[in-house]
């Protein structure tokens, strides 16, 4: 099977804006480096846990939401799960509840190794910018804060170990 231009995962032009409803979470955040991604990664089995003990589970894949943003030193990332509308949940310890805020985003999947994220959402931004999409974010001493900058993990690693395989869907919100 051959992949036309327009059907390949890197073709420049598979942006689409959508409204999201909002959906609740649950997440543990850390202040890490570009090299610390492991500090919130290796605790999402932590989070399946957590609400297994509560008797729900997650809804969705497991994301990264982007808090706030200085590449050069630090940024503030959450790492969390979708959970259902009805589940009662309490934050406790590091594990805090929340919501992936309602409103329009601009989305796009990556298939590859999320090495490449980084220029992956070099593009969004850029392609973003063009179209005149203004994203919910604003500056603060601590960097780029961001309402909701995502990327949903597609792609479950037991059943994929390939991570050149993997699919990753970028969702950053866009100005209301």
């Amino acid at each position: 099977m051959s992949l036309t231009d327009a059907d390949s995962p890197h073709h420049m032009n598979s942006y689409r804006v959508e409204t999201r409803p909002e959906v609740p979470t649950v997440g543990i955040t850390e202040t890490i480096t570009m090299t610390e991604f492991g500090k919130v990664a290796d605790r999402l089995s932590e989070l399946v846990g957590w609400l297994a003990e509560r008797g729900t589970h997650p809804v969705g894949p497991p994301f990264f939401r982007y808090h706030v943003i200085d590449m050069t030193t630090r940024l503030v990332v959450e790492g969390g799960f979708p959970v259902p509308d009805d589940a009662v949940l309490a934050s406790a310890g590091d594990v805090a509840v929340g919501v992936i805020p309602a409103g329009r985003y601009v989305t796009t999947v990556h298939h590859g190794h999320p090495d490449q994220l980084v220029d992956v959402t070099g593009a969004l931004l850029s392609w973003a910018a063009a179209e005149g999409l203004p994203f919910d974010r604003h500056d603060t001493d601590a960097g780029d804060a961001w309402a909701g900058r995502f990327e949903f993990y597609l792609t479950d690693p037991a059943e994929q170990p390939e991570m050149a395989e993997w699919d990753t869907e970028l969702a950053f919100k866009l100005a209301d």
